[in-house]
């Protein structure tokens, strides 16, 4: 079974967010790049303010694969008490270094997890690296949000084996990227945990337009509607 995720820019967008019921609250600044992310400041705030049993993601921002900044920006997202912290893989840079650094975090324990870029290509060979460096779980994403939406970047067979593998690490494992609601039958059966939303949850689908409740409620309803089908 496929849960929601539901990206989210500020306070009033994550309250309205968790009114609605999604599975998971996913903190980002779409108008900063593909993982664009919140001042800390302002997660912290976020995190304070929620109800405590809707979990909650954050981002660290779309940041060089240097280990030294990517750590030091991990811990200071660890300081807002968010669930999970995101860290962007991007492609042509080192990852060897920055999955090293990372591991000894993931024993406070800090729940990571790594985002690998379907429309670059990305190997998928690497997510046993992660799997071994102690990460909570693994997301495809997509860079260029021109390029349509994850089905239309990677294909079925692809997207399956990247679930496959990870939960043959049991990894947590989130299929995100500019998904629409015609993208939930076809990703609904690979059974990923999660299937994430921005675009398609705002005005006019436009991802840095702000959230259209009623959106985000028809989203969820055909997840519902499709997961009955398929029962």
């Amino acid at each position: 079974m496929s849960h929601m995720l539901a990206s989210v820019n500020s306070l009033k967008e994550a309250l309205m967010a968790q009114q609605a019921g999604v599975d998971i609250i996913d903190l980002k600044q779409p108008a900063k790049g593909a993982l664009g992310a919140l001042n800390p400041i302002d997660v912290k705030r976020i995190v304070n303010t929620l109800d405590t049993t809707t979990p909650i993601s954050a981002t660290v921002g779309d940041l060089p694969m240097q280990a030294e900044l990517i750590v030091t920006a991990v811990k200071q997202m660890s300081a807002t008490g968010v669930d999970y912290i995101k860290i962007g893989f991007f492609p042509d840079q080192s990852w060897r270094e920055v999955i090293t650094q990372l591991a000894p975090l993931t024993q406070r324990p800090l729940k990571l997890i790594a985002v690998l870029f379907a429309d670059q290509n990305p190997d998928l060979e690497t997510i046993a690296h992660f799997a071994e460096a102690g990460f909570t779980g693994i997301m495809l994403d997509t860079m260029n949000k021109a390029s349509g939406s994850l089905t239309d970047v990677m294909s079925l067979n692809t997207i399956q084996h990247f679930v496959s593998t990870a939960r043959h690490y049991q990894l947590l494992t989130s299929l995100t990227g500019s998904l629409r609601t015609t993208d939930i039958p076809l990703l609904l059966p690979l059974q990923a945990d999660y299937l994430g939303f921005r675009g398609a949850l705002c005005i006019n689908h436009q991802r840095t337009a702000q959230l259209d409740y009623t959106a985000m409620l028809n989203i969820q309803t055909a997840l519902m509607a499709e997961q009955t089908l398929s029962a």
